[in-house]
């Protein structure tokens, strides 16, 4: 089985509402075993917001990302923008050959290198229940290219 990462902003109560829904998702899924969500991972040997805790925090995801056969991720944000540090994710994820497949709730334009990097897409949260992470189909972006 493979190893998910969950790359996704969670800085709103709309944003955490929407990675808990797709956290949800990974884990009513037969095909997935585990999967890292790096909200679910705050917690540190530091206190939260300090340099220590930031350096902890950046390589235990990396170290995560490192471990990772795939990338779930949410693309909304705030308008036609991106999460830096999911964006970031992303890029590491690209340079490793990763699958990544995306989630997109809501109509907003995405960024080419986003969208040339996907492996799958969905509009539906639900769908990544049932995706079948054995067989990893692909599907491509669905929407206005930036």
């Amino acid at each position: 089985m493979a190893q998910i990462y969950v790359a996704s902003p969670f800085f709103s109560p709309e944003q955490v509402d929407r990675v808990t829904r797709l956290e949800q998702a990974l884990a009513a899924n037969p095909t997935v075993t585990d999967f890292y969500s790096p909200r679910l991972h705050q917690d540190a040997q530091a206190e939260q917001f300090t340099k220590a805790w930031a350096t902890e925090i950046f390589h235990r995801d990396m170290d995560q990302i490192a471990a990772a056969d795939v990338i779930v991720t949410v693309l909304d944000f705030e308008a036609k923008n991106l999460d830096s540090g999911t964006a970031y994710e992303l890029g590491v994820a690209t340079m490793r050959n990763l699958p990544i497949l995306a989630l997109q709730e809501k109509d907003e334009a995405v960024n080419l290198m986003i969208t040339e990097s996907l492996h799958w897409y969905t509009k539906q949260v639900q769908d990544l229940a049932t995706y079948d992470f054995t067989k990893m189909p692909k599907g491509e972006f669905v929407g206005e290219i930036l």
